[in-house]
C-alpha cells in the first residue's frame, strides 16, 4: 500500500489522535492494519469492514458486519475522531459511493489509498477515493496493440470536414475524439440519444474548444432529415458506427435489426454519395460472417447494399461511372468485440462483482476476439485512409490475434480484481478443471457461473468467409478482401422483399425474408452446442484447453 490520499472529507489527521476504520477487501485491509502497525506512532484500528465476507478475527478492531448495516454500526464509533481508510477495486464504485454517503452523513472523514501493485505497474492514481484504477485491457487480452500512421490519416482527415453516426456510443465517441486530434475542419457528430450526444459534444469541447463542431440529434433511419442535414454540412468523410448490435435483443425485435442496421446504412450511404463525400466507412461486424443471429445477417446486408453502391459509382477502370455524382470511395471495417465498450463483457463484469457477484459466462468453450476501443477506432480511421480505385468496395478485417477464450478471460479479470475464480455450473456445482490448484489465502472466492448461451449466439466468431481472399494493406493490423459484389438484380429483389415487412410483421416472417438472402440464418433460434466454424478454424480452436496457471494483471 502506499501513503493515504487526501480528500474533501478534511485536513490530514495526525495518526496519533485519530481512530481508523478499514474498509475494503480482506486482502486490502490487512494490507492496510500491517502499514498501521508499521507506524512509529500508529493509531488505534476500532473497527473494520470487509466487503468480500467476514473477516474470520484477523484484523483488529471490531467488525462492522456488511455495507448495508453500515449507518447502524456507526453508531457506537466516536465520528469527530475517527478517519476511514478506503481501499477498494474501481469495479466497485457503487459499493464506494454507497460507503462514502455513509460516512459523510456520520461525520466520518475519509481518505482513499493506492495500492503499492498499481503505483508498481504504472497506472494511473485513482479518480474517486477509495478506488484503485480498474485494470489495464490490454494484459486481459494478450496482445500488443497496432499503431496507427498518423501522416497517412493526416492526409485524409486535416482541413476535412468529418461526420460522425452513432457518435455517442463506445466506438463513435474515441473516432470522434481522435478524429479531433487531425485538425479537421469542422467535426459533425450525430446520434439519436440526447444523453450520450450531449455528453461526446461536451468532452470534444472541452478538450479541443477551438474545433468547429456540431451535435446534431438525429436517427439516421430518417432518410429525408439525413440528406437535409449531409447536404447542410458536405462532409468529406463519413464514418457510420450507429448501429443495433446486442445479439439476443435484436433476435426478438428483428424488423428493429433491419430499420436501423440495413435502413440506417442505406439511408446515410445514399446521403453521403448524393452529397458528394470523398470517403465513406462503414462500421461491420465479424458477426456479418455467415451470420446465426438477426444481428448479423442484418449487418451482411448492410454490408451488400454498401458493396452495390459503391459498385455502382465506379466502373471496371477506375473511373466514376457516367453521368454518376462525384464518386464516393466505399469501404467496410469487420471487428470482433470491443473490451470497455457500453454493455460489453467488462462492464458487465465490473457491475457484478460490485454486487457481489456471480460473474456470468454462458459456455466454458465459447470464444471471441477482441480489441480495445482505442485500438479499435484507430484502425477503423486508419482503414478509411487507405486509397482505392477498385470498383470494388474493400472488406477491411482487422487482425484482432488469436480468439480468447470467454472463461479465460473471466478468470483473468477476477483474478486481476483481487479474487479468485470459483468456477461453478448453472446448478452451483463446482467446476474443479476451472479452478487453479493454488489459491492466495489472501484472496476471497469470486463465483463465476456458466449460464448457457443466448439465442443467436455463436461458440465461435469468424472475421472473414473461408472463400474470401484476405491480403495484406500497407498496414499492420488491416488486411483486405475484395470480394464478389451483389448484382444489381439481387440487390432490387432485396429491397422489394424488405420494403413488405413493417413494424407489425410476424417475427418468423422478418426472418424468413433475411434468410433468403442470407441462408447461413437458422429458422430456429441457435442450439447453444451448435458450432458454426470452419473446419480449419475448428481445428486451429483444438487447443483452447483449460489454463489454469496462475494470472497476473
Amino acid at each position: 500500500m502506499s501513503k493515504p490520499m487526501t480528500s474533501a472529507g478534511g485536513t490530514r489527521p495526525t495518526p496519533t489522535t485519530h481512530d481508523l476504520i478499514l474498509i475494503g477487501t480482506e486482502r486490502t485491509c490487512s494490507q492496510l492494519a500491517d502499514m498501521v502497525r508499521g507506524l512509529a506512532s500508529p493509531p488505534r484500528v476500532v473497527a473494520h469492514l470487509v466487503t468480500d465476507g467476514p473477516s474470520r478475527g484477523r484484523l483488529p478492531g471490531a467488525d462492522l458486519g456488511p455495507v448495508e448495516t453500515l449507518d447502524v454500526s456507526l453508531g457506537a464509533i466516536d465520528a469527530a475522531r475517527t478517519v476511514a481508510l478506503v481501499c477498494l477495486p474501481a469495479v466497485m464504485r457503487s459499493v464506494v459511493l454507497r460507503v462514502r454517503a455513509i460516512l459523510e452523513r456520520a461525520g466520518v472523514a475519509t481518505r482513499g489509498v493506492e495500492a503499492i501493485e498499481d503505483i508498481i505497474a504504472g497506472r494511473r492514481p485513482p479518480a474517486e477515493p477509495g478506488m484503485s484504477r480498474v485494470a489495464e485491457y490490454t494484459p486481459l487480452i494478450g496482445r500488443t496493440p497496432y499503431g496507427i500512421d498518423r501522416r497517412a490519416v493526416s492526409r485524409v482527415i486535416e482541413g476535412r470536414r468529418v461526420l460522425i453516426t452513432g457518435a455517442g456510443g463506445s466506438i463513435g465517441s474515441e473516432i470522434a475524439r481522435i478524429v479531433a486530434g487531425f485538425a479537421p475542419s469542422a467535426i459533425l457528430l450525430m446520434d439519436r440519444s440526447e444523453n450520450a450526444l450531449f455528453e461526446v459534444n461536451r468532452r470534444i469541447g472541452d478538450r479541443f474548444p477551438g474545433l468547429d463542431r456540431r451535435a446534431i440529434l438525429h436517427d439516421v433511419v430518417d432518410a429525408p432529415g439525413t440528406r437535409r442535414h449531409l447536404h447542410s454540412f458536405e462532409p468529406h468523410v463519413v464514418f457510420h458506427a450507429a448501429a443495433h448490435k446486442h445479439v439476443p435483443l435484436m433476435e426478438d425485435h428483428p424488423y428493429q435489426a433491419v430499420a436501423n442496421n440495413f435502413y440506417g446504412t442505406r439511408s446515410i450511404a445514399d446521403a453521403a454519395l448524393a452529397c458528394g463525400a470523398e470517403r465513406f466507412v462503414l462500421i461491420s461486424s465479424d458477426k456479418a460472417v455467415k451470420p446465426t443471429s438477426v444481428m448479423g445477417a442484418t449487418k451482411r446486408l448492410a454490408e451488400m447494399y454498401t458493396q452495390a453502391l459503391h459498385r455502382s459509382v465506379w466502373s471496371a477502370d477506375g473511373k466514376a461511372s457516367a453521368g454518376s455524382p462525384p464518386r464516393t470511395a466505399f469501404c467496410m471495417v469487420r471487428f470482433g468485440n470491443v473490451l470497455g465498450s457500453a454493455c460489453s463483457v467488462l462492464p458487465i463484469w465490473s457491475s457484478q462483482v460490485a454486487e457481489g457477484g456471480p460473474v456470468t459466462v454462458t459456455d466454458t468453450r465459447m470464444t471471441r476476439y477482441f480489441m480495445t476501443i482505442e485500438e479499435a477506432a484507430a484502425l477503423v480511421i486508419q482503414a478509411g485512409a487507405i486509397d482505392t480505385t477498385d470498383p470494388t468496395a474493400h472488406v477491411y478485417v482487422l487482425d484482432m490475434g488469436r480468439p480468447v477464450r470467454i472463461l479465460d478471460l473471466a478468470r483473468r479479470f477476477v483474478r486481476s480484481m483481487g479474487f479468485w475464480p470459483d468456477v461453478q455450473d448453472a446448478d452451483g456445482r463446482r467446476m474443479p478443471e476451472w479452478i487453479p490448484e493454488e489459491v492466495d489465502p489472501a484472496e476471497a472466492p469470486m463465483i463465476i457461473r456458466i449460464t448457457g448461451a443466448r439465442p443467436g449466439e455463436k461458440l465461435h466468431e469468424e472475421l472473414a468467409y473461408a472463400a474470401e481472399l484476405v491480403k495484406p494493406t500497407p498496414y499492420a493490423g488491416i488486411n483486405a478482401w475484395a470480394g464478389p459484389t451483389t448484382e444489381a438484380r439481387s440487390l432490387d429483389h432485396l429491397l422489394n422483399d424488405l420494403s413488405a415487412i413493417t413494424p407489425t410483421s410476424r417475427r418468423e416472417d422478418v426472418v424468413e425474408v433475411l434468410r433468403r438472402y442470407v441462408p447461413e440464418l437458422p429458422e430456429r433460434k441457435i442450439d447453444a452446442n451448435q458450432n458454426t466454424n470452419t473446419p480449419a478454424q475448428s481445428a486451429g480452436n483444438a487447443d483452447l484447453k483449460p489454463n489454469i496457471e496462475p494470472v497476473t494483471a
